[in-house]
Order: C-alpha cells, then sequence, then structure tokens
C-alpha cells in the first residue's frame, strides 16, 4: 500500500493547501491505497489529468470515496484534507471525519459501479474505504 511518498511510510508530510482547508497535521498517515487502488488513479490520471477524492458524510454514493478531475469539485471550510493518495488530494466532510478521526483509511478498488459522478464508473469498478482503528501508538501521535 502507498501513501505520501516519504520514507517512512507510517509518517505524513504535511503541506498547506491553502487558507479556506482544514488540514490534519499529523505524524501518523491518516489515508493510503492498495496498489489496485492506485493503478486505477494512474489510469484516471493519463485520462482526466490531476484527480481529487472527497468522502462526504451523505448516504449511497455520498459515503463511498469519490473522485473528480481536480478543480470540478470545490472543497472548503467543511472539507478535511486527510493526506494523498496516488499523488491526488483526498477529503473527508469535517461532520464524517469526526466518526473517522480514530481510523486509518485504506481506499480500495472492487468490481462494480462507482458513484454517479465519480470517474471510475464507466471502469466497471469502484473505490472502497476500508479501515482500522488506530494503534494506542498512532493516537498518542495524533493527540500529541
Amino acid at each position: 500500500m502507498a501513501g505520501l511518498a516519504i520514507p517512512n511510510p507510517d509518517i505524513q508530510a504535511s503541506t498547506d493547501p491553502g487558507p479556506s482547508e482544514t488540514v490534519v497535521r499529523a505524524a501518523v498517515l491518516r489515508v493510503d491505497a492498495t496498489p489496485e487502488a492506485l493503478a486505477l488513479i494512474q489510469r484516471l490520471e493519463a485520462r482526466h489529468g490531476p484527480l481529487l477524492f472527497h468522502q462526504s458524510g451523505g448516504c449511497c454514493d455520498g459515503s463511498a470515496p469519490m473522485c473528480y478531475p481536480r478543480g470540478e469539485f470545490m472543497t472548503g471550510d467543511g472539507d478535511v484534507l486527510l493526506g494523498e493518495i496516488g499523488g491526488q488530494p483526498f477529503y473527508m466532510g469535517k461532520a464524517q471525519f469526526e466518526y473517522w478521526k480514530h481510523t486509518r483509511l485504506t481506499i480500495d478498488v472492487v468490481p462494480g459501479r462507482g458513484g454517479m459522478f465519480s470517474l471510475e464508473g464507466p471502469e466497471g469498478l469502484r473505490f472502497l474505504t476500508r479501515s482500522r482503528l488506530f494503534t494506542d501508538e498512532e493516537n498518542a501521535a495524533l493527540n500529541g
């Protein structure tokens, strides 16, 4: 699995996305992706250019990670930048982040139809969020 390209896969570099976005700045990687998801991201980026991922707190499509051409989905104060997968930013709605903040997310890909507006739909695949609770050490790093 891969997250940001840095020496330790459990460490996340922080960047400043801009004044209108809330950013999680922590030493613990909050989001990563499986090799299958990274391969799909690479194909989608080749076809559509830079991408952006967003997972909101809505039902149905909203609770799945959605992939958009960067610039076609506006983020703001109600979104949290969790990190990057395949070099693409991954945001989560702030309200949903409150429920997921104790977990490490792994973005995977499985057969099926993606969300109605998500770019992977025509591929016959969909992105899926898998999660695990942070360890005590990871929680200490996040809350320290």
